[in-house]
């Protein structure tokens, strides 16, 4: 189980994008993951005129290091740590290191 999860809703904690939000796109193999709006960069991109792609100038995320996120917390309206827990019936969940809530039941 990983401590952040597709469709999260996190805060950048370091970098260039320091105290922005958004949702987790998606999850990449190499500890890095995709969050929208965040950590934009300029690319050029070639017309592909077969698939119906306009050509210029896109602004498109970039990955950034999952060590650099936090998963928003709504009840302190900042970025937390997040740890693991067994509930009683055995099922295996997250919870906020600050407020021993449970993320996701």
């Amino acid at each position: 189980m990983q401590k952040i999860k597709q469709g999260d809703d996190v805060v950048v904690r370091t970098g260039k994008d320091k105290g922005k939000s958004g949702r987790v796109a998606k999850i990449l193999k190499n500890n890095k993951v995709l969050v929208e709006g965040i950590n934009q960069a300029k690319k050029s991109q070639k017309p592909n005129p077969n698939a119906g792609v306009s050509g210029g100038i896109v602004v498109k995320d970039m990955p950034i290091d999952i060590s650099n996120i936090g998963l928003y917390n709504p009840a302190t309206k900042k970025a937390d740590r997040v740890g693991f827990r067994f509930l009683d019936n055995g099922k295996k969940v997250r919870f906020f290191k600050s407020t021993n809530e449970v993320v996701d039941v």
